[in-house]
């Protein structure tokens, strides 16, 4: 009976550590293609966990015990991992959604207008959403416009990303509850699927393979964004997590010495910074030190012609479809110029009705965006 005892000991310890091992960022857990096996141990927490207490009582109380001080305390040991792993390491209960979501106009702003910001447009409305706050919060759920989007970010890919939060034709609520391959993922509270951040995809669960429409977005530096958009709303801090936040610009500037968000100045590593661009199924990354060298590139992904450019902030970047192979565009002071039109730096018309295509382009480390689009080319 002590046997059965300390072996169900090991086993509910053994448990818990493997039910966070697998999507938090531990030693070798992010390299692992082990999400199902993560999936089913998580669904399958509560059988485990009573199945070894019940194996642990019999031992306990089968068995003769002299020194009962060894019994509390293996006891107090296995209560401990047991409260680490579902309250202290799980991911919901580190990073919190907002108890208060509080937006602003620009006059009673007191975001610091060189932090980056997610800026999304619908209808009119104009919201901007800090990357300081998201990479605290990793999603914020919010309206633009009348329709309903999930503002997502994680820190460790330097991924923003913005869906709308519509499963099965319904709104869904969203919780952080893990990492996989260092990104971060959310569970949805009707069928307990998880999908992953980068890409809105559910890699596991009833809806694997169902994908939440995404919505566009752009990273910007506040200043920029309020240039274009004048009449936007800037997200607050919550009070409640002030203490929270990221009160440097390191991480926003590149400066961050953190093993898993700190960045790599060199090109092409796997936490150097790219631009990664979207047309259709097409995929190309720019590397971000060429961008900063030629602030505006002229190119092609797949059959179509783009456009990439830096702003002068050297922090606001916009990709657009270029009309044809001839139609090559120049940078002054912000302006985009060709053929003697102006356009401003979103691609917004100035002199002429017409106006560039946006496309969705994202920046990210390098190992982020070559796992989620293995099928990428490089510029």
């Amino acid at each position: 009976m002590k046997k059965l005892f300390y072996f169900a000991l090991i086993g509910l310890l053994l448990f818990e550590v493997a039910n966070v091992y697998f999507i938090m960022p531990m030693p070798g857990s992010q390299k692992m293609n082990s999400i199902e096996a993560a999936y089913f141990l998580y669904q399958w927490r509560w059988f485990f966990r009573t199945a070894f207490v019940m194996l642990l009582l019999v031992g306990l109380f089968k068995a003769s015990w002299k020194r009962k001080w060894i019994v509390a305390f293996t006891i107090l040991i296995a209560a401990t991992a047991v409260y680490m792993a579902n309250f202290v390491m799980a991911a919901d209960h580190m990073f919190y959604q907002p108890q208060k979501l509080l937006l602003v106009n620009a006059a009673n702003n007191k975001v610091d207008t060189n932090r980056l910001v997610i800026g999304i447009v619908n209808n009119g409305d104009a919201k901007a959403y800090p990357v300081r706050f998201l990479g605290y919060h990793h999603q914020v759920q919010d309206a633009v416009g009348g329709k309903p989007v999930i503002v997502t970010y994680c820190t460790v890919c330097r991924t923003g990303r913005v869906f709308e939060p519509t499963v099965n034709g319904g709104q869904e609520q969203f919780r952080l509850v893990g990492m996989d391959h260092f990104n971060a993922m959310f569970e949805d509270a009707t069928t307990k699927s998880w999908w992953r951040q980068a890409t809105g995809e559910a890699i596991t669960g009833k809806l694997k393979g169902q994908k939440l429409p995404e919505f566009f977005s752009t990273q910007t530096s506040l200043g920029v964004w309020l240039q274009l958009n004048p009449n936007s709303l800037i997200m607050q801090p919550d009070p409640a997590f002030e203490n929270k936040y990221d009160t440097t610009l390191k991480y926003e500037n590149g400066k961050s010495k953190s093993k898993l968000t700190g960045t790599d100045s060199l090109s092409w590593k796997d936490k150097s910074w790219v631009i990664g661009v979207k047309v259709g199924d097409e995929k190309k990354a720019y590397d971000w030190n060429t961008l900063k060298t030629k602030r505006i590139i002229n190119d092609k992904v797949g059959s179509s012609f783009v456009l990439l450019v830096l702003a002068k902030d050297d922090k606001s970047f916009f990709a657009f479809e270029r009309p044809a192979e001839n139609a090559i565009f120049t940078l002054h002071n912000d302006k985009l110029v060709m053929n003697n039109h102006h356009y401003k730096i979103n691609g917004k018309g100035i002199d002429t009705a017409f106006s560039l295509k946006p496309l969705f382009a994202y920046q990210e480390f390098w190992h982020s965006w070559r796992t989620f689009n293995n099928n990428t080319k490089r510029y």
